[in-house]
């Protein structure tokens, strides 16, 4: 199971960070990643880290402003928003192989 954080209200500029804490054997997934779905949207893709870290994709949308980390301590994967802008406004979802989180939203005001 996956329990996602760190959702909230944001003006834009701003900074958030949403954190994914995995239980079970999610966090040995090969990707593990963020997505995020705004209103009347498909899902789409954010941000993504592999299993041990070593390698780190994104979307071009965010690239330069989020960053994508994993604490093995913990077990979870971190997404650290800086700059945001109203368009990164949606629920995120994480995402370790087949699970999902239960999804936290994010606004972003101008």
């Amino acid at each position: 199971q996956l329990q996602a954080s760190g959702g909230g209200l944001v003006q834009a500029g701003g900074s958030l960070r949403l954190s994914c804490a995995a239980s079970g054997s999610s966090f040995s997934s090969r990707y593990m990643g963020w997505f995020r779905q705004a209103p009347g949207k498909e899902r789409e893709f954010v941000a993504a880290i592999t299993r041990f870290g070593l390698n780190t994709y994104y979307a071009d949308s965010v690239k330069g402003r989020f960053f994508i980390s994993r604490d093995a301590a913990r077990k979870s994967v971190n997404l650290i928003m800086n700059n945001m802008k109203p368009e990164d406004t949606g629920v995120y979802y994480c995402n370790f192989g087949s699970s999902w989180g239960q999804g936290t939203q994010v606004t972003v005001s101008s």
